[in-house]
């Protein structure tokens, strides 16, 4: 980004508004939106993209957002809340096996455990029951998963492509969960009925039962879906564009994107839609040593200029005088496109080979049936 604009690296948002007056913000993170960066700026008088605090609940509390959808019908699976450890095991005997627990709360993608074992489950409650927070235990849902966003003025709403995530750390779909390892965007994913039933069972009802509530949501509603036997099912709510889902998106998307952008903040986005390139795109994501544990920072890496035929989203990177070093978990988004997903996937390793780091990791990308 340091190359196309000024970097500001501040949390004092109104001040950096202040210095630069934008005239629209677009809030990427979910730590700004839970604060209430979307609320200060209106009360400024500023054009924003986002959720106000109260509305991205539905990714700030796993609690919220599964009572939220059970209050306005939406289809998501069975769970118990737990508040203390003992609570949770007596709830984990609701529950076959796997079973899934979720922390309460921000946490960066990373606060969720699928267990395959009693033993698993029964680790698994310390680490994410929080001194204060509470736990969410809930049903194992199987089937493909899909992530589904949408971006709102809080009246209108317009759908992105439908995209797939991979979180787990490893090859195989194996391994801990992630904030993501990478990501394909093909319109082949959903066909327009499946993409119909989620915006008819799923988007337009949450939209709706948030404004109901008084709680407008505006900005961008990510929906992560697992597509059951029984039709598409919510595993979780984000309040935000989705990372790395966002680049293989934005890869493919022909339209130009801010007028709608422009349009949400102002509430007036009826009348919009986007094209898409026919090429499925892919994300692979490149990580530090460590990730998604401890990671280790500080090695040079080298060759993103030699990765020509894609683009090289820098995440976990800073510079040094001349030198490009790893400062983060995922360090590098590798995404590029071919005429068809198969061709994509290769296209896009052929590029993330001609990149290096020590300790680099990357999982592979797989065509998954929805």
């Amino acid at each position: 980004m340091a190359r196309v604009a000024t970097c500001i690296p501040s949390m004092d948002y109104s001040a950096v508004a202040d210095s630069i007056q934008p005239d629209l913000t677009v809030v990427g993170p979910e730590g700004p939106l839970a604060a209430g960066i979307v609320d200060q700026f209106r009360a400024q008088g500023r054009a924003i993209v986002g959720p106000t605090a109260a509305a991205a609940q539905l990714e700030s509390s796993k609690v919220f957002a599964k009572e939220f959808m059970r209050r306005a019908g939406i289809p998501t699976a069975r769970f118990a809340v737990a508040e203390t450890a003992e609570e949770a095991r007596r709830s984990l005997r609701q529950f076959g096996l796997p079973v899934v627990l979720k922390a309460d709360g921000l946490a960066a993608g990373k606060g969720v455990v699928v267990a395959s074992t009693s033993e698993q489950a029964e680790e698994a409650i310390p680490q994410l029951l929080r001194p204060g927070a509470r736990l969410v235990i809930e049903e194992f849902l199987p089937g493909g998963e899909v992530s589904f966003i949408v971006l709102s003025d809080g009246h209108n709403v317009l759908p992105l492509e439908a995209s797939q995530d991979h979180k787990a750390a490893y090859d195989g779909d194996t391994g801990p969960n992630t904030g993501g390892m990478g990501a394909y965007c093909d319109g082949r994913i959903l066909t327009s009925a499946e993409a119909q039933r989620v915006m008819d069972s799923i988007i337009r009802p949450a939209i709706e039962t948030m404004r109901a509530e008084d709680r407008l949501f505006t900005g961008f509603l990510y929906a992560g879906l697992m597509m059951t036997s029984d039709g598409p099912s919510v595993l979780e709510f984000n309040a935000r564009l989705g990372d790395p889902e966002t680049q293989a998106l934005l890869h493919r998307m022909r339209s130009d994107f801010v007028p709608a952008l422009v349009d949400s903040a102002r509430s007036a986005l009826s009348g919009h839609s986007f094209e898409w390139k026919p090429d499925p795109s892919v994300c692979v994501v490149m990580a530090a040593a460590g990730y998604p544990g401890d990671v280790r920072s500080g090695d040079p890496i080298f060759g993103v200029e030699d990765a020509g035929g894609a683009v090289v989203f820098q995440a976990g990177t800073r510079a040094d005088n001349e030198a490009l070093l790893t400062s983060g978990g995922r360090v590098l988004g590798v995404t590029a496109s071919g005429p068809d997903l198969s061709t994509a996937i290769a296209n896009t390793y052929g590029e993330v080979a001609k990149i290096r780091f020590a300790g680099c990791t990357t999982a592979p990308i797989l065509a998954r049936k929805a």
